[in-house]
C-alpha cells in the first residue's frame, strides 16, 4: 500500500468538491495500479450518497447561513457531515493486488485504520452493520464504495472532534424527512474518538493527528519514509476540468436527485429555489421546489398542484399566481419559475 498526497503545489485542500472530486479522478482517469490511500481534511461540507434526495437530507437555510457545502458523491450511502476537525480516508484499487483488498469487504479497508487506532490507546472498536466503524457501541465512522471497471475506491470518516452539534443542525431528522424515491439516512448514535484515544493524541490539531494516525498505518515513524504518489499539475488539470463538467455543478449537487430528469436553480432577491422536475410529453410528472426562498413545508403543497399539469403558462400561470402561493413563493419568482417549468415546451 502507498500514500496518495492530495496537497496541490505543497498546500493542502480543504475544498470539500475537491477532494471529492478526486477519487473520481484516481479511479476513472488515472488508474493507478495497487492499492493507494488518501486521507484529506474537508471545510464544513455535507456529504449526500448518490442516490439520495437532497430535500430529505439537509437543511438549505443552515447550509447557507453557515457556509456549508453541499457535495454530491458517486457512491451511495447516507448523508454526513464534515468540518476541519474530521478526517476522511480512501483506499484506492486498481487491478489486481496480493494484499486480500477486495470490493465489497468493508472489514478489509477497516483494518489498517482500526489497528493503528488500536495502537493509539483506543479500545473497543468494531465494525458494524458491515460498514459502520464504532467505539464503545456509537458510530464514528461510515465507510462507502463504488467501483469503475478494475478500479474501486473504498473509505469513509474518521470523527476526531467533529462539531457534534452543527451536523444535527445541517442533516435534516429522519423523523422529519419526506417519503421520497431516494435513499434515507439512517441517523444513528455518534461519537468523537478523542476522548479515547490515549493522552498524548487527545489535543492535536488535525494534521498532527492525521500524520500521526498515517505513521500508525504505515509503520513508520516519518511521513517522509512512506511511497507517496504526489499529484501532478497534469492531474490537476483533469481534476478542475472534470469539476467544471460535473462536480461542481448544481445540476450534479443539488439537482441529481432519483427519479427527476430536470433541474434548474433560481437565484432570487429573497434566495434561492431549486426546480427539481421531469416533463414527459408535455406534463409534469414529477416537481419538487426546494431551497432558501421558502420552507420545505410551505413549498411541498405547491410542488403537489402542479404534478400532473400540462407544462405550458397557459395552465401554470393561474395556479401559481393564487394569492396563498404569491404569499409564499413572491410575485417576482412566479415568471422564472413558470419559464423554467416550460423551458422544453417553448
Amino acid at each position: 500500500m502507498f500514500l496518495i498526497d492530495t496537497t496541490r503545489r505543497g498546500q493542502v485542500v480543504t475544498d470539500a468538491l475537491v477532494n471529492q472530486s478526486i477519487d473520481n479522478y484516481l479511479v476513472n482517469d488515472l488508474k493507478l495500479p495497487g492499492h493507494g490511500l488518501m486521507m484529506y481534511v474537508n471545510q464544513p461540507a455535507v456529504i449526500i450518497g448518490v442516490n439520495q434526495t437532497v430535500t430529505a437530507e439537509v437543511d438549505f437555510n443552515y447550509l447557507q447561513a453557515h457556509h456549508v457545502q453541499l457535495v454530491r458523491r458517486t457512491s451511495g450511502g447516507g448523508a454526513v457531515y464534515h468540518d476541519e476537525r474530521n478526517l476522511i480516508f480512501e483506499h484506492i484499487v486498481n487491478g489486481e493486488v496480493d494484499d486480500g483488498a477486495r470490493f465489497g469487504d468493508y472489514a478489509v479497508f477497516a483494518a489498517p485504520i482500526l489497528k493503528a487506532l488500536t495502537a493509539m490507546g483506543v479500545t473497543d472498536l468494531a465494525i458494524s452493520q458491515k460498514s459502520a466503524l464504532t467505539v464503545a457501541g456509537k458510530k464514528f465512522s461510515g465507510m462507502t464504495m463504488f467501483k469503475n471497471g478494475a478500479g474501486y475506491a473504498a473509505g469513509g470518516t474518521i470523527m476526531y472532534d467533529l462539531n457534534v452539534a452543527a451536523a444535527h443542525q445541517a442533516l435534516r431528522p429522519a423523523a422529519q424527512t419526506a417519503t421520497t424515491r431516494g435513499v434515507a439516512s439512517n441517523r444513528v448514535p455518534i461519537t468523537n474518538l478523542r476522548q479515547y484515544l490515549a493522552p498524548q493524541y487527545q489535543n492535536l490539531d488535525i494534521q498532527a493527528f492525521r500524520e500521526a494516525l498515517l505513521c500508525h498505518v504505515f509503520g513508520v515513524a516519518r511521513l517522509d519514509q512512506i511511497e507517496t504518489y504526489h499529484l501532478t499539475d497534469h492531474d490537476w488539470a483533469v481534476i478542475d476540468q472534470r469539476l467544471t463538467e460535473k462536480y461542481r455543478t448544481d445540476a450534479w449537487n443539488y439537482g441529481a436527485n432519483p427519479g427527476f430528469r430536470q433541474y434548474q436553480r433560481l437565484q432570487l432577491a429573497d434566495g434561492d429555489l431549486h426546480v427539481n422536475f421531469t416533463a414527459q410529453r408535455g406534463q409534469l410528472r414529477r416537481v419538487a421546489l426546494f431551497g432558501t426562498l421558502a420552507s420545505s413545508d410551505q413549498l411541498a403543497p405547491i410542488a403537489a398542484q402542479l404534478v400532473g399539469q400540462p407544462a405550458t403558462t397557459a395552465v401554470l400561470q393561474p395556479i401559481l399566481t393564487q394569492p396563498k402561493i404569491t404569499a409564499v413563493l413572491g410575485a417576482a419568482t412566479i415568471d422564472p419559475l413558470i419559464t423554467a417549468l416550460t423551458k422544453e415546451n417553448s
